[in-house]
């Protein structure tokens, strides 16, 4: 394959990479049940939900979403007021911040969390094998590994 081709395939498969992204994206958060939290909130639930301790310092949440630190910090903010989360100062460290989810807000990331999964599911299967989830899950770990060890 020429040096050209090459280049182009590459941007073709990363333009393709992204625009399904956007697409399922955009169709999964026309679901109902985002309008009792907003996408981008049930990330933040979610990321706190799967932290093994319940806790997690702001740098690590922000490590996990999409947004920068600032709006994440907004994002914590409005979250914390909305009875969602909690903040907590870690014993060894009383400068920094833990932040972990409340009763409400585990409830409300499970119930979110149980319809995004079935839409996802029905998206997922309406369009891909199991061999082809399975050889997607295979390709976008290889990327992601690839972009981790830089």
């Amino acid at each position: 394959m020429s040096a050209a081709a090459h280049r182009r395939l590459t941007t073709d498969a990363w333009e393709s990479l992204l625009r399904s992204q956007v697409a399922v994206m955009r169709e999964l958060h026309r679901a109902p049940i985002f309008n009792e939290v907003g996408s981008r909130e049930y990330d933040v639930l979610y990321n706190l939900s799967r932290c093994p301790t319940g806790w997690l310092r702001l740098n690590e949440l922000n490590d996990n979403v999409l947004l920068t630190q600032p709006s994440i910090s907004r994002m914590v903010d409005r979250l914390e007021a909305r009875g969602l989360i909690q903040r907590r100062t870690p014993e060894n460290d009383r400068r920094g911040v833990l932040i972990g989810l409340t009763e409400e807000g585990v409830a409300l990331q499970k119930k979110v969390g149980r319809e995004h999964v079935r839409n996802i599911m029905e998206l997922m299967e309406a369009a891909l094998t199991d061999e082809e989830m399975l050889t997607l899950l295979e390709l976008t770990g290889k990327l992601r590994d690839s972009v981790a060890i830089r």
